[in-house]
């Protein structure tokens, strides 16, 4: 037999040099991608179902997001199906993602257009803004509340792909229950590092507040800072008929602030006698004696600076 010409095994090589680099490339371009979009070993919050049976996981930024969504339904008074159908439809839109591409001219969180009269691009990529939009649409479609998911949803989004929103159903109800609190400490997150590069404190967790539950989340004079600038308290003590609806809005409160730890850099929350820190994030929220009855009732938020 004769001998391989020396091009043909230098061709031979190369293709096999070639193959390995793309698989070590695609290798790390996996890792990467778990690591920022919640893989194993990434940062992650986790919401349990009522019961603790079952568990949903997304990443910090998809956990913030939702829990704006959730916020600014508040602030409008709307009720949870309100948040499910709008969680659902971000859910298939963008991931829960903030992105600034899609379809078309599609952007932010809903996949709204500019060219569709849903706003400019910068204020679409405003999830305040954006979910306020969605919300105002969904408000003019009779008996939305009674309508099937899909049909709420595509009354709105107009997709063409109306179907789709219904795999999402189940997680966005569950992580309804966790963001209104009808779940109490159900949502966790792990500790993650800063999500840009802007200062922290109490200053911008009540300024978020105000923006997202509206001025009354902070009555008069209360969220004011203390320790150094670094605390908010948040009252949710109550009285009259309203009276029982106390623990679901501090829950509300809490869990909102445990999903933008990592944005507001957030170091400790306490409710009701139990805390969650940063520092020790994996135990979830811990059994914590309040400092007096008074104290159980108030959302109490420690930032970094």
């Amino acid at each position: 037999m004769s001998a391989q010409p020396s091009s043909s095994v230098s061709r031979a090589r190369l293709w096999r040099t070639a193959a390995a680099v793309a698989v070590l490339l695609g290798l790390a371009g996996y890792l990467v991608v778990q690591y920022v979009t919640g893989g194993p070993g990434a940062p992650h919050c986790t919401v349990r179902a009522e019961g603790g049976s079952e568990e949903y996981e997304l990443s910090p930024e998809q956990a913030a997001n939702a829990a704006t969504i959730s916020a600014v339904a508040s602030s409008r008074g709307l009720p949870e199906r309100a948040v499910t159908i709008a969680l659902a439809t971000a859910m298939q839109e963008s991931g829960l993602r903030n992105i600034e591409f899609g379809d078309r001219d599609s952007v932010g969180l809903f996949q709204q257009r500019p060219s569709q009269d849903w706003g400019t691009v910068q204020q679409i990529m405003d999830p305040v803004y954006s979910a306020g939009e969605f919300y105002r649409h969904l408000a003019k479609v009779p008996g939305y509340s009674r309508l099937p998911l899909t049909v709420a949803a595509q009354k709105v989004q107009r997709s063409g792909f109306p179907q789709a929103y219904a795999k999402h159903e189940a997680n966005a109800a569950r992580l309804t229950g966790a963001l209104s609190g009808r779940y109490q400490d159900a949502m966790t997150c792990t500790e993650s590092g800063p999500v840009n590069a802007q200062a922290g404190g109490a200053a911008q967790v009540r300024e978020k507040l105000v923006r997202e539950f509206g001025p009354q989340v902070l009555p008069g004079a209360a969220g004011h800072a203390a320790g150094g600038g670094r605390g908010v308290t948040i009252p949710v003590r109550q009285s009259g008929p309203a009276a029982g609806e106390a623990p679901r809005r501090g829950w509300q409160l809490a869990t909102w602030a445990v999903a933008h730890s990592a944005e507001l850099r957030i170091e400790q929350i306490s409710y009701a006698g139990r805390t969650w820190r940063a520092a020790d994030s994996g135990k979830g929220w811990q059994p914590k004696q309040a400092a007096s009855p008074a104290a159980a009732h108030d959302v109490r938020i420690i930032t970094a600076q």
